[in-house]
């Protein structure tokens, strides 16, 4: 008497990765994430790990994660993966404050983001 399983939301050439509570805010996460938009996960990677900017780690992390899922859950070929989507989300806001002259308090908002990963098996061309 069990729940009937629910359908598979990705086709069965994709695979997914999901990073949560990122610290950073959606709008610099997402410059990074649609900097690998539809590369290939080689090319991504590499991308990935020369860039600049301190939340591409997190990044790569989650799209290694992504092939890792493609490679040993879906029996995906890895060389023919590519970056499918790559999308941000908002997580929640720490409210801080930081105190200010003449009593009065500067409002800090520290938000949070999470992170999908699709990746996508090319088909074959002939």
């Amino acid at each position: 008497m069990s729940k009937s399983k629910r359908d598979r939301a990705l086709a069965d050439n994709e695979a997914r990765a999901i990073a949560v509570n990122l610290r950073t805010s959606p709008r610099k996460l997402n410059l990074v994430a649609a900097s690998i938009r539809g590369k290939s996960a080689e090319s991504a990677l590499a991308e990935l790990t020369f860039s600049k900017r301190r939340i591409a780690i997190e990044v790569k992390k989650a799209l290694q994660s992504a092939i890792a899922n493609a490679e040993n859950n879906h029996q995906l070929d890895v060389d023919r993966l590519f970056v499918s989507e790559a999308f941000v989300g908002k997580s929640f806001v720490m409210k801080r404050f930081r105190a200010r002259a003449r009593g009065r308090v500067g409002r800090l908002l520290k938000p949070w983001s999470q992170l999908t990963v699709v990746v996508r098996e090319r088909e074959e061309t002939a």
